[in-house]
Parts: C-alpha cells; sequence; structure tokens
C-alpha cells in the first residue's frame, strides 16, 4: 500500500501553523505512542552511551534509530509520508513539542495502552 500524500506544497504562515499539520499528520494514538518512545529513546540511552564512551556516532545512530521508528509508524499506521520530509526542521522541533503535549496531558495516547 502506498503512502497518502497529504502534503501538498502547503506554505505555513508561522510554526503554529504547522504545528497544527503535524497533528493531523499524527492523528492516531499508537502514532504519537511510537513517537513519544523513540524520542525518549533517543535522548535517555543513545545520548548517555555516547557520553559515556566517548562516542559521538552514537548520537549518530541514535537519532538513525528513532527516525527509522517513526517513520515506520507514518508508513504502517497513519499511511502518509513523515513531515520531515518536506520540513525537516519544523518537524524536529514538533517531535519534542509532541512529547512535551503528551508528558503534560495536552495530547492523548490512551487509545494505545
Amino acid at each position: 500500500m502506498t503512502p497518502k500524500n497529504t502534503q501538498k506544497e502547503q506554505r505555513f504562515r508561522n510554526y503554529n501553523d504547522f504545528y497544527a499539520f503535524y497533528l493531523k499528520e499524527h492523528s492516531k494514538p499508537a502514532t504519537r505512542l511510537i513517537h513519544c518512545l523513540g524520542t525518549l529513546v533517543g535522548i535517555f540511552v543513545f545520548i548517555p552511551a555516547a557520553i559515556v564512551t566517548g562516542r559521538a556516532l552514537l548520537i549518530l545512530a541514535g537519532v538513525t534509530f528513532a527516525y527509522a521508528l517513526l517513520w515506520t509508524s507514518h508508513f504502517l499506521i497513519e499511511k502518509n509520508r513523515p513531515a520531515t520530509f518536506k520540513y525537516p526542521f519544523w518537524s524536529f522541533i514538533s517531535d519534542f513539542r509532541m512529547l512535551f503535549d503528551t508528558l503534560t496531558g495536552k495530547l492523548s495516547i490512551k487509545k494505545t495502552l
């Protein structure tokens, strides 16, 4: 099955407009859960491992692992193309914002648990 492309050359006036789009692209709780887990693993596993071992390449490995997991959730769960492909900077920031919004209760992943 080919992922649907909901990213028709959209132009966003500001970051808040983009974030609203980003949340629509992450509409399913399972996708948000996988994104949160991938981001947390990157922060709390790969970065400390890089610091402890002195191997900076572990950070690259963490980013690679996290994005492979996140993108897989788009293809298998959301059936869309990750926003990262067209908006890498805002998507990266939004991954952390969505994690924060989830941890503070603003977004829900309850249907998944």
